[in-house]
């Protein structure tokens, strides 16, 4: 049975750009980006500008409490239809359980939103009250395979068109950061001007990588055993950063998504499953998954676990843990993430 999360994302979206609210609502869980957003798209779509002076309160919960947020909630509006009220932090109201009472009989000229930024214990009130009584939603973090299907939507919702292969490219960069792939994503739209497709050659351009150059060709070159190459490529990225040690993290990173793939489909009898199955289960599009199926087959779990070892390493080496250049940390980062097969003997 699928776990009980409340209305989702694009449910609460919906119901807003129609109009159709509720009195109280009560959004929990790590993705503060989408909390964010709605928070956003509520207020602009519940009140016009002119009546936020008197209708409007954002408060935070670490800067209030619960008896004076209790009486923003129970006002009327003013000249207007109805009020919104958004506590922030509402985890962190000093005495919050008097909304126990206020979730059974919410104003119904205000709209509350109440946000934490965390997960709550939902048995213990108000939290319990709050979920029995007010619209209520569960905003988890997206895992690593259900980022190419948001970065598509986002674009899509941005009025933009976008390849598979640049999709692929924003998921590797930015992991699950929403926040991170959304600044990405605006970024790009700036950079296109007037064209309306995202390419992945704009994914690159917009990060001072090239074509030959990048991340992605390091990680092909890395798992197809091409030492030579992964060298070259990996020193030309340093040569052309502005920062080389920032520059360094981000491949870093970047490769321990590729490797999370890799390990992935070490599973016994995954590789033989059909390329759509595989390619949501690693979270790629289908037409790169025998890249990734041909590289998976050069490595065992033991030489995935070194590569892991090898990339936590070299993290913490770039980011002050010792004092070898990025260059040098990148050389003898490349030699150990080959497959074992293809890395040089060491004299």
């Amino acid at each position: 049975m699928a776990k009980d999360t409340g209305p989702s994302y694009d449910d609460l979206a919906t119901a807003f750009r129609h109009q159709n609210f509720d009195p109280l609502y009560f959004f929990f869980g790590e993705e503060t980006f989408l909390i964010d957003e709605l928070q956003d798209l509520l207020i602009e779509q519940a009140l016009d500008p002119s009546q936020h002076d008197f209708n409007l309160d954002v408060v935070y919960g670490s800067e209030s409490e619960a008896s004076e947020v209790v009486g923003l909630c129970q006002g009327f509006p003013a000249g207007a239809e109805r009020r919104v009220v958004i506590v922030r932090e509402f985890e962190k109201l000093e005495n919050n359980r008097q909304f126990k009472d206020y979730a059974a009989q919410p104003n119904p000229r205000a709209i509350v939103l109440l946000a934490c930024t965390e997960k709550p214990n939902l048995s213990a009130h108000p939290y319990r009250a709050l979920k029995e009584q007010a619209t209520w939603s569960e905003f988890r973090s997206l895992y690593d395979n259900e980022m190419p299907d948001w970065i598509q939507d986002y674009v899509q919702g941005q009025g933009y068109e976008i390849e598979p292969k640049a999709i692929q490219m924003l998921a590797d960069y930015v992991g699950t950061d929403l926040q991170r792939a959304a600044s990405e994503i605006d970024k790009l739209m700036t950079f296109t001007g007037d064209r309306t497709r995202l390419t992945a050659d704009d994914v690159l351009a917009a990060s001072g990588q090239t074509r030959e150059f990048n991340v992605f060709e390091l990680q092909s070159a890395i798992g197809e055993g091409r030492h030579a190459d992964a060298a070259r490529i990996a020193e030309r990225i340093l040569q052309q950063a502005s920062n080389p040690r920032s520059e360094a993290i981000m491949m870093v990173a970047v490769l321990n998504g590729y490797f999370d793939k890799l390990w992935k489909l070490q599973k016994p009898g995954k590789l033989r499953e059909n390329k759509y199955d595989l390619a949501g289960y690693i979270g790629v599009n289908p037409y790169f998954v025998e890249e990734y199926k041909h590289a998976a087959q050069r490595y065992d779990r033991a030489a995935i676990a070194d590569a892991y070892s090898a990339l936590v390493a070299a993290d913490y080496e770039l980011k002050g843990g010792a004092a070898r250049n990025a260059s040098l940390v990148m050389t003898l980062l490349v030699r150990r993430l080959l497959p074992p097969e293809a890395r040089p003997a060491v004299a």
